[in-house]
């Protein structure tokens, strides 16, 4: 459920940023372009940006620890935009999927989308505690 709920709030936070055209990060939706297909296109992109947060991340953020040390975590906005960067090579080579712009302005989105995602995943995951009760 917990996963369900971070692709939910992924995907909710790369629609928020594709919105902002400054920060030249594109969504292109399955054919042909309409409601639905965008609504699935951003889930897609949630889904497999997730993926990518929990498989390479995790590993990128184990190896840059001394880099975490050396730049009090500051390295973590330039792993998160790379990791963003990573999820749009992923999707562009279909017809659909993420663009990304410059990489400093992926970094900033990837900003963007953490922030929306501490505080919508804060609201919505449900806690540990509550599930033990059940």
């Amino acid at each position: 459920m917990r996963f369900v709920v971070r692709v939910a709030v992924n995907a909710f936070a790369i629609w928020i940023v594709t919105l902002l055209p400054a920060l030249q990060v594109t969504l292109i939706p399955f054919a042909p372009g309409e409601g639905l297909q965008v609504a699935l296109t951003v889930l897609v992109v949630g889904l497999i940006f997730a993926l990518v947060n929990t498989l390479v991340g995790t590993v990128v953020k184990i190896v840059a620890i001394p880099l975490y040390i050396l730049t009090l975590g500051l390295i973590s906005l330039v792993i998160n935009g790379f990791l963003l960067w990573l999820t749009g090579v992923i999707t562009e080579n279909g017809d659909w999927g993420l663009r990304t712009g410059e990489f400093w302005l992926t970094v900033v989105a990837a900003l963007l989308i953490g922030i929306i995602n501490a505080v919508l995943g804060g609201i919505l995951r449900p806690r540990r505690d509550d599930r033990a009760r059940r």
